[in-house]
């Protein structure tokens, strides 16, 4: 049942790469044995990691590198490892803060419900435990879901964000109806199990928050004061106007639309996606009147 488990998170993260033509599939399979390889050090290392008791539960982190810190919160079923490609690039200049969330990884929680809310809170005082007042952000998919609940729930916690694959709801307005078709019957025959194992009432957890969640107001983003750069693929798993309406209700923001790229675009793009999501942090955030429009 592990191995069911480990696979139907894995049809989640890359749905739409998965099927794709050799050079992407390529990609992806580096990719999956590259976090799962023995000599994989990022989720795993005691030199760079520690346990953070907080609201409840044991949280596990790593830390990397020195300078201005930037927080990394994967997605739904992943870890600290899914950030291989960006762990080493950012650690050259900043204070790399990376964890696993609630009830992923190391960070077990034996709790029987999880929101994005808490997990929002969570990060809160993970920062709060580590002394650190304000931080950049860099979310993936409910990463970014997490990152935008930060900054309506603790916005003086968050400097930048840059998010890639957030969704505001859960349905066909911001997710396409064919992934909800492969992803719901998963939710569903879990849901129906009785008897569930430790490892298949994780597996249920995560796909209830996946499927019944996030539910964020409009009015709340439009409460976020921190720039944002706003990221999808032009054929992500979220609707790429989904994606537009995100940018367009939170007050400073930029987009970025990857094209021939789904769900994995810190993966797909990774050298382009690093250099990008680093200089949106170093530039100041530049405002557009009638003039600077035309250039």
């Amino acid at each position: 049942m592990k191995k069911y488990f480990i696979t139907l998170v894995s049809a989640l993260l890359f749905f739409l790469i998965s099927g794709a033509q050799d050079d992407f599939a390529k990609l992806q399979a580096e990719f999956e044995k590259m976090v799962r390889d023995p000599g994989n050090i990022y989720g795993k290392n005691s030199a760079a990691g520690k346990y953070y008791e907080i609201r409840g539960f044991k949280m596990y982190a790593e830390v990397y590198g020195q300078g201005e810190p930037v927080l990394f919160i994967h997605g739904n079923g992943a870890s600290i490892n899914s950030f291989t490609k960006q762990i080493p690039f950012f650690a050259k200049n900043y204070k790399v803060i990376i964890a696993d969330s609630r009830a992923h990884g190391k960070s077990t929680d034996n709790g029987d419900s999880l929101t994005y809310e808490m997990m929002a809170d969570d990060y809160a005082a993970l920062l709060d435990a580590m002394k650190i007042d304000s931080v950049n952000i860099v979310g993936w998919s409910d990463g970014g879901i997490n990152a935008i609940l930060m900054a309506i729930r603790h916005p003086e916690k968050v400097k930048k964000m840059a998010i890639t694959g957030a969704n505001l709801r859960p349905d066909n307005t911001a997710v396409f109806q064919e992934v909800w078709d492969v992803v719901t019957p998963m939710y569903n025959e879990l849901k129906a199990k009785t008897g569930k194992n430790a490892i298949e009432k994780n597996g249920y957890k995560l796909l209830q928050l996946l499927v019944e969640n996030p539910h964020i107001p409009l009015t709340d983003v439009q409460k976020i004061t921190c720039p944002a750069l706003v990221i999808g693929g032009d054929h992500d798993v979220i609707k790429e106007e989904h994606t537009m309406e995100i940018f367009k209700n939170i007050p400073n923001a930029y987009l970025w639309i990857l094209p021939n790229s789904g769900h994995a675009t810190p993966i797909v793009y990774m050298d382009e996606f690093n250099t990008k999501v680093e200089a949106f942090f170093k530039q100041p955030f530049r405002r557009f009147d009638a003039v600077k429009r035309f250039f």
